[in-house]
């Protein structure tokens, strides 16, 4: 029998489906390597998302299993904006597995279940639900059912069901990172993974195979949308040795794997430790597509020529807001010259730069977001991501949305920011409404801007401009849900 099952739940993203990342559940092939490294915990990896799975099917090859313990670890590409979205298959997978009367033993993990563990019990109907990153606590939960000897025991991290009680076990330690070893990669259907289209905008016939790794665990700041803390135990940062880094790199480009993302919450933040680390790498000589956050107020130049050396082509930063009255409600603080200086020193250095922005914070208005959009227009980046602002779970603006009885979207598929159910909160000048038709009209106006059109024929050549447009072509369907 099969110890433990990890699975990384079925994702949609509808009709632009095909320009996102399939990207591997690194945190499951992390919580594998510990199983396996703390006591030969016998471990696979089920990727629904990968294998083009729905939800019946990934339930039949789950109770096929049959394994002792099923994990199910719910994440996305962004946790912070993607975890919520896929409880809606999570419950309905929990579901079907009951109706085909799967008898194991079921465990939910990831961000949305961290900040919402009470409520994920009683929505799935599961018996556990681990709250943290997980490695210490589904270790000891499946070492007391491998001893046939499990009488709830207190387990730190773990919320489980006693008759009517809920009962917690206590916070649980973040993992140390010198303990953590490489992913499991050999777990992963690794030739299914396929990078973002704009990560690969010279080489869109090359997005696959991708991977993804991670050089730090945890995040300093305390911006008030993000909820990313929560995964950590809280506020702060652990470091991974460099050493350790370079060896998972040269072991995924001796594997054929070039596509690579730095999941780190942010990478490019302590010049000394990013220059150690590409140094490591670029030592291993391998022509790499590397993609890594970064913040506006931290791009040193000298810094970035490091990052460029070892293959870090992309830098995602996230600027959110063009407008500092903005940003300081949100607690995202840099000063507004640091936004044009971020991308130029990028580009001198040679890195692209993609600019994360978030419409609908609480001190927007549509002056703020049109502000936003036309700096977005000017700064030359070379590709943007424009978000919804949503009180996600775990956020101090869902504890804020919740203070104030906001009416919140019922489905947690709709906190998607492609469901057509998506019920930004409205602020105290813009209607949701209007938030969520500025924002795609936004997303049309950047990517039909002529000179952005030009500078990514300029840069990556004919066919990334005509793919440019043939996204153009592919509308988002919305639903009208109110009128004011």
């Amino acid at each position: 029998m099969l110890d433990l099952l990890l699975v990384n739940p079925p994702d949609d993203y509808g009709a632009l489906g095909q320009f996102a990342a399939v990207e591997p559940p690194l945190w499951c092939a992390l919580l594998a390597t510990h199983a396996r490294g703390r006591g030969g915990c016998s471990v696979a990896i089920l990727d629904a998302n990968a294998e083009g799975l729905g939800v019946q099917e990934t339930a039949k090859r789950i109770a096929e299993v049959a394994p002792l313990l099923c994990a199910i670890i719910v994440l996305g590409h962004s946790p912070s904006v993607s975890s919520t979205p896929k409880m809606t298959a999570v419950i309905e997978l929990v579901k079907a597995l009951r109706l085909m009367l799967f008898s194991r033993e079921i465990v939910i993990g990831g961000l949305h279940p961290s900040a919402l563990p009470e409520r994920t019990l009683r929505e799935t109907g599961v018996h556990f639900v681990c709250q943290g990153e997980g490695f210490e606590t589904i270790d000891k939960l499946l070492r007391n059912f491998k001893r046939e000897s499990y009488k709830e025991p207190i387990i730190p991290g773990l919320w489980w069901c006693m008759g009517d009680a809920t009962i917690f076990g206590g916070k649980a330690r973040p993992v140390d990172a010198g303990t953590l070893s490489m992913a499991a990669w050999d777990l992963l259907p690794m030739r299914k993974y396929r990078a973002h289209n704009w990560h690969c905008l010279d080489r869109l016939d090359r997005r696959s195979p991708y991977a993804v790794l991670w050089t730090s665990l945890g995040c300093p700041y305390q911006c008030s949308f993000c909820n990313v803390a929560l995964m950590y135990g809280g506020r702060g940062i652990r470091y991974r040795d460099p050493v350790e880094v370079a060896n998972e790199v040269d072991y995924l480009a001796s594997q054929g794997v070039h596509n690579i993302k730095i999941m780190d919450e942010m990478f490019a933040l302590k010049p000394e430790r990013v220059v150690e680390v590409c140094t490591a790498i670029a030592s291993l000589g391998y022509d790499l597509n590397i993609w890594a956050y970064g913040r506006a107020d931290r791009c040193e130049i000298e810094m970035l020529k490091a990052m460029r050396a070892a293959g870090i082509r992309w830098l995602c930063i996230g600027f959110e807001s063009a407008v500092e009255l903005v940003r300081q409600g949100v607690s995202k603080k840099f000063l507004q010259e640091d936004m044009q200086s971020a991308v130029e020193r990028c580009h001198e250095a040679g890195i692209n730069v993609l600019g994360n922005f978030i419409f609908g914070l609480p001190d927007d208005d549509m002056e703020t977001m049109r502000e936003t959009l036309e700096t977005a227009k000017g700064l030359g980046l070379d590709w943007a991501n424009f978000y919804l602002a949503m009180p996600y779970p775990g956020s101090e603006l869902y504890e804020q949305a919740v203070r104030d009885k906001a009416k919140l979207p019922k489905r947690w598929a709709d906190w998607g920011q492609y469901s057509p159910n998506i019920k930004p909160l409205p602020t105290k000048h813009v209607s949701g409404e209007a938030m969520r038709r500025f924002r795609d009209g936004a997303f049309e106006e950047f990517f039909n801007d002529e000179a952005f059109l030009k500078r990514v024929e300029g840069k990556f050549g004919v066919k990334a401009r005509e793919h440019v447009e043939e996204i153009l072509k592919i509308k988002i369907t919305r639903r009208r849900l109110w009128t004011t």
